[in-house]
């Protein structure tokens, strides 16, 4: 008897769970999910979607995945006219920061995808390296508008690894601060 009525349940479920399987992205188990908006990204989308790529491919504790239309986003990434900036993360899933991918740096020869990547350094919680070294993302500025290099060292690996990872490391919040990159 008892049987015969958790089948039906168990059916029903395992039925959601298969149509589930094909809509959701495949994230490990240590793995945070993070859902960017770049409706808002305007000449700037193709250089975030190459920064997004560039650090799901550098790190393993966080994913960035585009949201869907409706679907709450945990980074917002607008364009506008100013200089570029965002708001210093980690942001948490259900939390919300923004990048800015201000015009005034592209217009001054810096590098789009380099800009992208930097500004999203700051959500996952990585703060500017001022002055620093065209080799280190979160050089910004400094490393020089002839500077093409978006992929974090093995130190901002690392620094987001951490901030994503478990126990108490891996549960600082965002802090709220808008950092303007500007030399």
């Amino acid at each position: 008897m008892l049987r015969r009525i958790l089948t039906s349940p168990l059916i029903a479920l395992s039925a959601l769970a298969l149509m589930l399987v094909g809509t959701a992205p495949a994230v490990a188990a240590n793995e945070t999910l993070l859902y960017y908006d770049d409706s808002r990204a305007a000449e700037y989308t193709s250089a975030v979607a190459s920064a997004v790529d560039v650090w799901n491919s550098a790190v393993d504790n966080v994913r960035l995945e585009p949201a869907s239309e409706g679907q709450h986003a945990e980074i917002l990434i607008i364009a506008d006219d100013d200089w570029p900036r965002a708001h210093l993360g980690p942001v948490r899933p259900g939390g919300q920061v923004t990048v800015w991918m201000g015009r005034q740096g592209t217009t001054e020869g810096y590098d789009a995808v380099r800009i992208a990547a930097h500004e999203l350094g700051h959500s996952l919680g990585l703060p500017d390296a001022k002055p620093g070294p065209c080799s280190s993302l979160m050089s910004g500025s400094t490393g020089g508008v002839d500077c093409t290099v978006s992929a974090p060292d093995d130190a901002e690996r690392s620094r987001v690894e951490a901030a994503y990872g478990s126990g108490l490391a891996g549960q600082r919040t965002t802090d709220g601060r808008i950092l303007v990159d500007r030399l």
